[in-house]
């Protein structure tokens, strides 16, 4: 969603998704964890940020219920290494909310993609800010 909102490589590819997938949604962190950095990092007005949003559609997020937290908590542990595999909370939320029959999880990040890969969560990989896309390690 950042890359859309930014401008960056994978914005062209976000916007397919949002156009051609009706189904395509944030989780409720994951709106959280868009606004801050709107915010926080980019300096967005909070009303224009939250406006933005709304007018994607996305809004209207993924609940995080007990189920889902507990799973991603799970996950994380399972995964996460400060170095090699820093997955955050909200990474493990949304790879976990993708496990549904029919989801996917759409992202440029490689340590989430990393974990997705060795759980066999579906994905589908956008470009990254640099310009390079994901591929996964040989001999996994």
């Amino acid at each position: 969603m950042l890359a859309l909102l930014k401008g960056e490589p994978a914005a062209a590819e976000v916007r397919r998704l949002l156009e051609g997938e009706p189904g395509s949604v944030l989780t409720s962190v994951g709106v959280a964890e868009v606004l801050d950095h709107l915010i926080r990092v980019v300096g967005a007005d909070e009303e224009e940020a939250a406006l933005d949003l709304a007018q994607l559609g996305l809004l209207d997020a993924h609940v995080v219920n007990e189920a889902l937290g507990v799973a991603a908590g799970r996950l994380r542990a399972r995964h996460y290494h400060r170095t090699r595999c820093a997955v955050s909370l909200a990474d493990c939320i949304a790879a976990e909310a993708a496990r549904a029959p029919g989801a996917r999880l759409a992202t440029a990040d490689p340590h989430l993609l990393d974990v997705c890969y060795a759980e066999a969560i579906t994905t589908q990989t956008l470009t990254a800010s640099n310009g390079a896309r994901w591929k996964p390690a040989k001999g996994s």
